[in-house]
């Protein structure tokens, strides 16, 4: 039985990584760090609402044989300045990890991130500079385990306000969207489904691509 911790379960692809969590017979707890509460009940669920996510020291115990972790936050290009950009893309991720190597070393951890993160950290476009960056920092930490996830447009299964103009037309050219091929989107129920599979078996990869997670779920 499992003891997992995520953060971003009130996000698109965090909640539904968090049903994943909660629906399986493999996990038995689950701890979520939230800035809100989910509003959610469940006898495996413990929610902490946390205010700042790059300060752990009042719950280092709670990291104590951890097995899985899913960092699910994420902030869309634009909506924030980049440093802030930077702060919840890089910053976020790998303080979450530096706990978990304290606490549970041999933890596997699965973090959400992005197709064109560049692990070169040369690129001139903040979000594939960022991720790449996260992936790094987290990598050479030498946890249990460590996963990648790289999808392209993420089309929400369940219907939502849409963060920008870009996804709104996204969403409506899905259907064409999906003719150009397996590197090019993933439904959201995939992606949470991918992520949480791994999370508990592993996979050959530890950078998986859109296509990658796509030939995954439908093996």
């Amino acid at each position: 039985m499992k003891k997992v911790l995520i953060t971003g379960a009130t996000g698109m692809i965090g909640s539904l990584v968090l049903d994943n969590c909660l629906k399986s017979q493999e996990v038995s707890q689950v701890i979520s760090f939230s800035r809100k509460s989910s509003g959610m009940e469940h006898p495996k669920l413990e929610e902490i609402i946390l205010g700042d996510f790059t300060d752990y020291s009042e719950y280092t115990a709670t990291f104590k044989d951890v097995d899985i972790v899913f960092f699910c936050i994420g902030v869309y290009t634009g909506q924030v300045p980049e440093d802030q950009f930077k702060v919840i893309t890089v910053d976020y991720a790998v303080s979450l990890a530096e706990v978990l190597k304290a606490q549970s070393p041999k933890a596997t951890y699965c973090l959400l991130s992005g197709q064109g993160a560049d692990r070169t950290e040369k690129s001139r476009v903040s979000f594939a500079k960022y991720k790449g960056m996260a992936e790094n920092r987290i990598a050479e930490m030498g946890l249990g385990g460590f996963y990648s996830f790289r999808p392209g447009y993420i089309y929400p299964v369940t219907p939502r306000a849409e963060p920008n103009m870009m996804y709104s037309v996204s969403r409506k050219l899905y259907p064409i969207l999906k003719l150009f091929g397996k590197n090019t989107s993933i439904k959201s129920t995939e992606l949470a489904s991918v992520m949480f599979n791994v999370g508990l078996a592993g996979a050959e990869k530890e950078v998986l691509e859109n296509r990658d997670m796509v030939l995954i779920e439908n093996a």
